[in-house]
């Protein structure tokens, strides 16, 4: 097997071994980073709604308060308002939504279904959890969610959900004196629930290996090309001329040119070897043939 042979089937070792570690670790590194910016969108649209909570109570409630004696108004409430707020952001981002589901709600829509009892009887059973993070699959594919509970922290939230005669007479008439009652002080009654879609993220993070990966692969076949290149012109076509004057000297010819010496690398080393073993010959045959012109004599 010809030396450049066997350096390939290395060289395509190596190479082929680099690049599936490489592939694998930056495909990694790209999911991972594509789950992270998921959860940071789940996380900011967290937060956002916190905030719409926060500034309904500060901002809208009070002066709306004064106006629930003859109507209610659900503007009023935090939880409504998030919701419509994030309703909004569906009619553009229909894959992003944000749930106040609710066991036992005022407002029919809110109820809870399936996977989000679950969730609310997670919380529930692990009352110092605050937090739920997972995966689940959607109507238009894999979503990532986050879910924190819902707990009845101040009596003054008791106002509307403790019993119906201790609600507003406006509440009744709008919602009925069926649901949203029974609610406790410190109880959790549902949870806030953001989902996310991964599926945009998960293809840019693929379109990005695909990438990665072309370039990769573009970058080590150019490697692969100029290392047979530079052995070939360095290495190999040196050798085969040394071993082509070494065949012609073995059959006796002698008038053939010297190698170049200059450098110092181990071809130049070689060469100059091969000059001096080919001078010693020179000098060898001479000697032999002065003794057999003296022998004639």
């Amino acid at each position: 097997m010809r030396i450049q042979t066997k350096f390939n089937i290395v060289l395509v070792a190596v190479f082929g071994l680099g690049f599936a570690l490489s592939a694998w670790v930056a495909y990694r590194v790209l999911l991972d980073n594509s789950k992270e910016e998921v959860l940071r969108n789940a996380g900011l649209m967290m937060e956002t709604a916190l905030a719409v909570r926060g500034y309904t109570i500060d901002e809208i409630k009070p002066h709306l308060d004064p106006l629930l004696e003859k109507e209610f108004l659900p503007q009023s409430v935090p939880a409504y308002s998030a919701v419509q707020t994030f309703g909004r952001l569906r009619e553009k981002y229909p894959d992003f939504s944000y749930r106040e589901a609710t066991l036992n709600p005022t407002n029919p829509r809110d109820r809870s279904q399936g996977w989000e009892t679950d969730i609310i009887d997670q919380f529930r059973a692990s009352a110092d959890s605050t937090e739920q993070i997972g995966e689940r699959e959607g109507e238009n594919g894999p979503v990532l969610y986050i879910a924190r509970p819902i707990q009845i922290k101040k009596p003054a939230c008791l106002a509307c959900h403790s019993t119906p005669d201790a609600a507003p007479a406006s509440l009744r008439v709008k919602y009925g004196d069926i649901n949203g009652f029974g609610w406790q002080l410190n109880e959790i009654v549902g949870a806030q629930i953001v989902t996310v879609p991964t599926g945009l993220a998960v293809q840019n993070a693929q379109h990005a290996f695909w990438a990665f990966s072309a370039v990769l692969g573009g970058l080590f076949a150019t490697l692969f090309v100029l290392l047979n290149l530079m052995l070939s012109r360095m290495v190999v076509q040196p050798i085969l001329r040394v071993s082509e004057l070494s065949d012609q000297i073995s059959k006796g010819n002698l008038d053939l040119p010297e190698f170049d010496e200059d450098g110092s690398d181990e071809i130049k080393q070689l060469h100059a070897s091969f000059n001096r073993m080919r001078r010693s010959i020179e000098k060898a045959m001479k000697v032999v043939q002065l003794q057999k012109e003296l022998m004639k004599k």
